[in-house]
């Protein structure tokens, strides 16, 4: 079969899902047994949702939506997702229930694991959509959002400290909303500013670490896609800043400008200083390729960020992720698309979904394995 050089490979590989009332699939099964699996079919059929569940498994989380119900169908109490698949260290099966009450069960090789941190990091996946392109257009709140999800997949506890700095935040802000509608006094405030300052720089640190380690891998890929007529620039926009990273320095610039901003958050109700406010600046030629890049660089941008986060997770977990990619040949001009697709060979397993098998050559489409999907149904694509 295709996959038996594969398999061999420092990579992982998946095997096979099974969803359940999970977005528009009733019951599926899928068997995945090359490499390369192109789903190819009209829009609104349920590709980008079967990527999606793969998204899900190795973050926890789809980018696509913040809650866990969104994900099951109507009138349905609960969806499943499950996976088996083969790293370097062996056969390996995951579960999850999801339910619309929004309690989990999580399982591995058929056990129930009671933390998200004992799940995370089994499966490592690497997902570049079209809605990509908001890293770039978009606000703040997208580059954040970015950050934490390589984060989580380079470092499972990071998922834990993300949970724990917006659980003080969210009881800071109510306090502080209490305090502006004179409901209580501040006393109770420095507390809560240690405690968040605490969390925060755990954050903010681990932060600073990834664009260091995955600034130098994108400038590459950007300096390569470009003909060397580009070059791009990663800066942590962090929101407190101090002389060192040392987390004693991080922390009194923290408590510093906390206690500076008091009167302003009181007065609105909210905290005004900390990461949840980060933001990470891009930069092509020194110029904000937001508001400068053509459409051509942006694109180029994201694809850069993209594949330095194939390279930096493969890296460090030492075996190749999953990549996804949904919908975005579309969005590439043929350079582009030839870059991603030499990249890719048979160095990651790569889940393609497209509307249509024009954008392949004869030779990448007669090593894949490309199926159909139709209204949530998912066949064989005949040759």
């Amino acid at each position: 079969m295709l996959c038996d050089h594969f398999c061999q490979a420092e990579g992982m590989y998946l095997q096979h899902l099974s969803l359940r009332y999970f977005r528009n699939y009733v019951e599926q099964q899928v068997k995945f047994q090359a490499p390369k699996i192109i789903l190819v079919g009209e829009n609104a059929q349920g590709k980008s949702n079967l990527l999606e569940a793969v998204e899900w498994l190795a973050g926890l989380s789809s980018h696509r939506t913040g809650r866990d119900r969104d994900l099951i169908q109507t009138n349905q109490p609960q969806a499943l997702i499950q996976a088996e698949m083969v790293r370097a260290s062996g056969s390996l099966e995951l579960g999850a229930i999801l339910r619309q009450s929004g309690r989990r069960s999580l399982l591995v090789n058929g056990e129930l694991v009671a933390r998200s941190l004992d799940f995370l990091g089994h499966l490592n996946a690497v997902q570049f959509s079209s809605l990509d392109l908001d890293l770039v257009r978009g606000g703040p709140t997208e580059r954040r959002a970015w950050l934490d999800r390589v984060l989580t997949q380079l470092e499972p506890i990071y998922a834990h400290l993300w949970q724990t700095y917006h659980q003080i935040l969210r009881q800071r802000n109510a306090l502080l909303k209490q305090i502006l509608n004179q409901a209580t006094d501040a006393s109770q405030l420095p507390l809560w500013n240690q405690q968040l300052a605490t969390a925060g720089v755990r954050l903010m640190r681990r932060r600073h670490r990834l664009i260091e380690r995955l600034g130098p891998l994108a400038q590459a890929w950007q300096e390569k896609i470009s003909d060397h007529r580009e070059n791009l620039a990663l800066n942590y926009g962090a929101n407190v800043t101090a002389a060192t990273q040392a987390p004693e320095d991080l922390w009194q610039a923290f408590m510093e400008k906390i206690q500076a901003r008091t009167v302003t958050e009181q007065i609105q109700g909210t905290t005004l200083v900390g990461p949840h406010r980060d933001d990470v600046e891009l930069l092509i030629n020194d110029s904000p390729a937001r508001q400068y890049g053509s459409q051509g660089q942006q694109r180029t941008l994201v694809l850069a960020l993209k594949l330095a986060e194939l390279e930096l997770i493969e890296a460090v977990i030492g075996e190749s992720p999953l990549l996804l990619l949904d919908d975005v040949l579309a969005e590439l001009d043929l350079h582009r698309q030839n870059q991603l697709l030499g990249t890719i060979e048979n160095r990651f397993q790569t889940i393609i979904t497209t509307t249509h098998l024009g954008a392949f050559d004869p030779a990448w489409l007669s090593s894949a394995q490309v199926m159909t999907v139709k209204a949530g149904l998912v066949s064989p694509t005949p040759p």
